[in-house]
């Protein structure tokens, strides 16, 4: 697709990282193979007034690929619960500039998007308000305050979502806000993605020589190290991109083979704790 190339919005780093997911969905919804269709996403692009056109030459083709993997498992995640649980909640922690409502609704899930009230305020302009089934909530998962207008549904079964956020937490606060969704959502479930402590490096050198993105904070080695935070918290299933059979990644397929390098991003799928009886 076409770039435009327009005057930046004045954002911080950790905003302008929410845009990279957002055009890597744009340009791959262009294409006639693409892995994920997100027409939301080509639109905003287009209205946005951010220099897209610097992002290309600083992501390579694999990253994109597995970035756009990641999305359309976060995708089949959420369709896999509402399958289960159709009258369910979800709540989209740090939904950026995500239409994943819009990719994923079966007509009854109530949806939360949460986030920090700078892009809760780009979401309203460009995407839209709030619907009968769809809120807005800005803030900090950090802060408790969400927590009242989530917690009217309590009666239902809840499923958390975070993409690309929790590797900007410390540990410490990471491990916060899991305890308190056990806390106030027992049996709920959690998906969310990490880097291992190797990517968080190497990451990290990237954002220091392309100046796009945010540093990274926080990676997990293993999956079931979340475990070892509180009893009850069990780990479903994981999955990784650089593993996965895509055609487009065959150009680095041997990184499968190393465990260092296979395992460099993943999606983990967790229940927190048991249903209150």
């Amino acid at each position: 697709m076409n770039v435009p190339e327009t005057p930046n919005h004045n954002l911080s780093g950790m905003i302008e990282s929410a845009l990279v997911p957002l055009f890597i969905r744009a340009m791959e919804s262009q294409r006639p193979d693409a892995l994920i269709k997100d027409e939301r996403a080509v639109a905003l692009v287009w209205q946005m007034e951010y220099d897209f056109s610097r992002i290309l030459t600083k992501i390579d083709d694999e990253t994109r690929v597995a970035l756009v993997l990641r999305s359309r498992e976060f995708d089949r995640q959420a369709r896999d619960f509402l399958a289960r649980y159709p009258d369910a909640v979800v709540i989209h922690i740090g939904c950026g500039l995500d239409s994943r409502f819009e990719r994923v609704d079966n007509g009854r899930v109530e949806w939360y998007d949460l986030d920090l009230p700078q892009l809760v305020e780009l979401r309203r302009k460009y995407i839209g308000g709030e619907g009968t089934r769809y809120h807005l909530l800005a803030g900090s998962v950090l802060d408790r305050a969400w927590l009242d207008a989530a917690s009217v549904q309590r009666q239902r079964p809840f499923l958390f979502l975070a993409e690309g956020v929790f590797m900007f937490f410390e540990q410490a606060q990471i491990k916060s806000v899991v305890l308190m969704l056990k806390e106030h959502f027992p049996g709920a479930e959690l998906v969310l993605d990490a880097f291992s402590p190797f990517f968080v490096w190497a990451n990290n050198r990237r954002v220091a020589r392309t100046k796009i993105g945010a540093r990274c904070h926080w990676g997990l080695k293993h999956g079931r190290d979340l475990e070892s935070w509180s009893d009850g918290i069990c780990l479903l299933d994981e999955w990784f991109p650089f593993r996965c059979p895509e055609p487009r990644l065959a150009r680095i397929r041997w990184v499968r083979y190393i465990p260092l390098l296979a395992k460099t991003m993943g999606v983990f799928h967790y229940r927190l704790g048991k249903i209150a009886s």
